[in-house]
Formats: C-alpha cells, sequence, structure tokens
C-alpha cells in the first residue's frame, strides 16, 4: 500500500518579525505549524522569534536585512525558498516612524520613513511576486493603518508612507485581475496597537509617545493577518475605531481636521517626559529583544473583528434575530 506524503508545512515570510505586531503574527504562523523567514535589523530579536517557533513546532530562518535595501531584500527571499522551500506567504509589515509636526522634520527623517514604511513594502511586494507569478500561487498581506485613509498631526511621514502603501496595492491588484493570475494581495488596516515602537521610533515632542486609544493588543493584529491568508478580502479592517476612521474620512474629512487639530497633539502624547537623548531605530536597528507588547492597557479582543472574520456566523445570528422578532410581532397580531 502506498504511503501518503503529508502535507508541506506553509512557508511565511514576516518582514519586521523581532517585535511589535511582526513577532505576535509570527507566533500566530508558528501555532499553525508554518515555517518562517524572519526578516529585521534587530539579531537578538529574531533570535528570539526563531526560539519561539522552534518551540511551537515549526521552523524558522533568521535573515537579519534593512527593508529598505531591495537586493537585501531579494537575497532573502531566495535563502527561504532555498533553505524552507516555496513562499505562500509574504507578510510586508516593517515600519519606523518619527513623532514631529512637519515643521520639525528633516529631510532626512522624511525620506527614511518613506524608504522602510513604504519602499520597504514594494520590494518586499516585488521579491515576493517574482516567485508567486510563475506558480501562479501565494499571497502578499499588506499591514495597513487607519491612518492609511485619514491622516493625524504629528506623524506625516508615516501617515503619507501608508497611504502609499494602498496606492501601490490597488494598482498591483488591478494587474492581477488583468494577468488573470491566482496571486491575492490583501491589506490588512490596523488600530492603534500596544506595541514597543512607542520606545524606539524617533520623538522630537516634548512627552513620551503614545497610541491614540482606545488601544488593542498586538494579537488582536496577528490573528486577523493569519486569517487573511486563508480568506480572500480586498481588504480587512481590524477594530472598530479603524471603521470610524474610515468612514468619518469619507463623510466629513473637514471636521476631522478640526478635531484632529485640538486633540491629536496631546492624544499621541503621555504626561511624561520625553527620556533625553533616547536611542531610536530610524537610521540603525537598537539591541535586545522587544518583544510583541509595549507598556499600555490595551484590549486583548475586538468585536468588530470577531464580525469581520465570521461573517457567516454573524449573518446566520442576525438572520435568527431577524426572525425571532418577526415570530414574535406576528403572535401579538
Amino acid at each position: 500500500m502506498t504511503a501518503i506524503a503529508a502535507p508541506r508545512p506553509k512557508v511565511v515570510v514576516v518582514t519586521g518579525a523581532s517585535a511589535g505586531v511582526g513577532r505576535a503574527t509570527v507566533r500566530a504562523f508558528a501555532r499553525s505549524g508554518a515555517w518562517i523567514g524572519l526578516i529585521a535589523r534587530s539579531a537578538e530579536g529574531l533570535a528570539a522569534a526563531r526560539a519561539e517557533v522552534e518551540a511551537a513546532g515549526g521552523r524558522a530562518l533568521v535573515l537579519p536585512a534593512d527593508v529598505a535595501d531591495a537586493e537585501a531584500i531579494e537575497d532573502a527571499a531566495h535563502q527561504v525558498e532555498e533553505q524552507l522551500g516555496p513562499i505562500d506567504v509574504w507578510v510586508n509589515n516593517a515600519m519606523t516612524s518619527v513623532f514631529a509636526p512637519v515643521k520639525d522634520l528633516t529631510a532626512a527623517e522624511i525620506k527614511r520613513v518613506t524608504e522602510v514604511t513604504y519602499l520597504g513594502y514594494a520590494y518586499g511586494t516585488m521579491s515576493a511576486l517574482r516567485r508567486m507569478l510563475p506558480r501562479d500561487s501565494g499571497v502578499i498581506i499588506q499591514v495597513g493603518s487607519a491612518l492609511a485613509y485619514r491622516s493625524i498631526p504629528l506623524q506625516a511621514a508615516y501617515c503619507a508612507a501608508k497611504h502609499a502603501i494602498v496606492g501601490f496595492t490597488d494598482s498591483l491588484r488591478s494587474e492581477l485581475i488583468h494577468d488573470r493570475s491566482a496571486v491575492r494581495v490583501t491589506v490588512v488596516h490596523l488600530p492603534a496597537l500596544n506595541t514597543p515602537q512607542f520606545d524606539w521610533v524617533r520623538n522630537k515632542l516634548p512627552r513620551r509617545a503614545r497610541p491614540v486609544p482606545p488601544i488593542f493588543e498586538p494579537e488582536v493584529a496577528a490573528s486577523a493577518i493569519v486569517w487573511a491568508a486563508d480568506h480572500p478580502r480586498r481588504e480587512v479592517f481590524v477594530g472598530g475605531p479603524t471603521v470610524l476612521a474610515i468612514t468619518a474620512q469619507k463623510l466629513v474629512p473637514g471636521l476631522l481636521d478640526w478635531y484632529l487639530g485640538r486633540t491629536g497633539y496631546d492624544a499621541q502624547q503621555t504626561s511624561e517626559p520625553e527620556i533625553a537623548d533616547r536611542p531610536d531605530d530610524l537610521f540603525a536597528g537598537l539591541p535586545g529583544d522587544r518583544g510583541s507588547r509595549g507598556r499600555f492597557e490595551a484590549r486583548d479582543r475586538s468585536r468588530q473583528a470577531w464580525l469581520t472574520t465570521h461573517r457567516s456566523v454573524a449573518a446566520g445570528l442576525a438572520s435568527a434575530v431577524v426572525l425571532g422578532g418577526a415570530l414574535i410581532a406576528q403572535r401579538r397580531r
């Protein structure tokens, strides 16, 4: 009797894999048995992420690289396919930011945020396409943000990069449709998250940076990203605040301009003064393992995200409610 070969583990690449959302996403994919290529600059964070993947029974390949270096990303993709196998899912997630009014930004700071947060996605996408298109299979996930549709003050370069990702991905999606390609691309838009980035990005404000409440744990984002890898959606919105911000931007953008002009500065700063001469990761990675979570109180679940990823269940419940209401009304009549 011929033995049936075991299915090949899913091969996933995650950029920004050493910390924050990337680190949480690595853990989530590892729990599903995936083999994962880990791309980031932090050697210690990558080593810790690899240990977590292996503890879950998977394989991980550490690939220290700056996503702003297109050749380095192409080399990383090559190593993944050589050592782990054909890439099934590529997650573009790496980012950096600068907290400062536009008037206080330098040209070098704007350029660097753009190179990492936008061009890093473009380079990762192109490396993934070079491998997925000939096989006519694969999924590319762009980790987006509510800020891709509604910018806020004090993070102009980051917001612009997130907007650029949406424009780039929309063009690519149309091209894939034209070519009748089975390669799929999805953008997962996230709310404010409790990640360590607020202690490592450059901050030129007088007080320590923080996410705008309500805040969610990065595992909420990771669950949605892993879900998107298996479910074809054009975009996935995570968290009620994300949906509210995007909807309000379509309806009352001027009102949001005014509201954020009045509240956006304080909402992004704690009451603590910024630490003088604190190192940041804008141009070079920082030592140490930062993990996935930051120092803020946050929600570990989102009802909106659950409804988004369980539409059939939600539709069934809604139908049951409507039917129950109709029966009650009929009996009363």
